[in-house]
C-alpha cells in the first residue's frame, strides 16, 4: 500500500469518473441498481479523504449526458438515489464545510431534483473547506458548445467584439471556471478513456486509471493515486531544466 505524499505534493483539485458500479453488482449476481447504491458509500470515502488532507476541490462525474440512454428502469433508480442523497446528505456536507455545486444540463431532470440542486447550491458554508462539484447530465462537448453559444449571443448583441474572444474568455464560460483546473483525474473500473468528461479542463491534468471498481474504493486506492501524482513532473510545455530552474 502506498503512503500518501506530503501535503505540498498533493493536487489542489481532483476529478473522478466513478466507474464500475454495475459490474460490481453483476459479479455478485445482484441488480445493477444495487451497485449504484453501494457506490454512494465511495463518494463519502472520497469526500472524507479530501477533507482530511486539505484538497480543496473534488469534481465527481455522477451522470453523463449519454447516461440518459441507459435502460429506463436503471435511469429511474439513479434518479431516486440522486434525490435521496440530495435530501439526506447535503446538510451534513454543509456542516462539514463542503460547498456543493452542480455542472451539466439540468433540463432532463425531474423538477424536484432541480429544486433540491438549487437549494444545495444556495448554501455557502461559513468555513468552506472543500468545493464538491457533481457533474450531472454533463458532457464535455455540451460544455464547450454552451460556452460558444454564450459568447455568440454576446457578440450578436454587441456586448463583445468577436476579435476579443481568446482562450481566457472562452474558458471563463466553461464549467468550473471559478476553480483551478483539475490537477489529477482518477478513473476507476479499468477503462482507459475520459468519456467526454471535462474535455476543456483536463488539457494538462495528470491521468490515473485503476482496475478497482468504484464501490470498492478505499483510502489505499486514493493513496496510490496521490503517490503516482506526486512522482510525476508537470512541465506544462516547458523542459525539465526549465521546471527545475523555476521558469514560468
Amino acid at each position: 500500500m502506498s503512503a500518501p505524499p506530503a501535503p505540498s505534493r498533493l493536487p489542489r483539485h481532483v476529478a473522478v469518473i466513478m466507474d464500475g458500479n454495475g459490474r460490481w453488482a453483476q459479479r455478485r449476481n445482484r441488480p445493477r441498481t444495487l451497485g449504484h447504491r453501494a457506490g454512494a458509500k465511495a463518494v463519502q470515502v472520497c469526500v472524507d479523504y479530501c477533507l482530511e488532507r486539505g484538497i480543496g476541490a473534488l469534481t465527481l462525474f455522477a451522470f453523463s449526458s449519454e447516461n440518459w440512454n441507459r435502460p429506463e428502469d436503471e435511469v429511474g433508480a439513479l434518479m431516486k438515489l440522486f434525490l435521496r442523497m440530495l435530501e439526506s446528505e447535503v446538510g451534513e456536507l454543509h456542516r462539514r464545510g463542503v460547498r456543493v455545486a452542480f455542472i451539466g444540463d439540468r433540463a432532463g431532470f425531474p423538477p424536484l431534483i432541480r429544486e433540491r440542486m438549487a437549494q444545495a447550491e444556495a448554501v455557502q458554508p461559513a468555513d468552506e473547506r472543500l468545493v464538491l462539484t457533481i457533474a450531472a447530465g454533463y458532457g464535455g462537448r455540451w460544455d464547450i458548445t454552451q460556452a460558444c453559444r454564450s459568447l455568440a449571443a454576446d457578440a450578436a448583441a454587441g456586448r463583445i467584439d468577436p476579435e476579443t474572444i481568446d482562450e481566457a474568455l472562452l474558458g471563463s464560460r466553461i464549467s468550473l471556471a471559478g476553480l483551478p483546473a483539475p490537477d489529477l483525474f482518477i478513473r476507476t473500473g479499468g477503462d482507459l478513456r475520459i468519456s467526454n468528461f471535462l474535455l476543456w479542463q483536463l488539457a494538462y491534468t495528470e491521468l490515473y486509471f485503476t482496475e478497482t471498481l468504484w464501490p470498492d474504493l478505499d483510502t489505499g486506492v486514493l493513496d496510490a493515486a496521490m503517490a503516482a501524482f506526486a512522482d510525476r513532473e508537470r512541465r506544462f510545455g516547458l523542459t525539465s531544466a526549465q521546471v527545475a530552474g523555476g521558469a514560468t
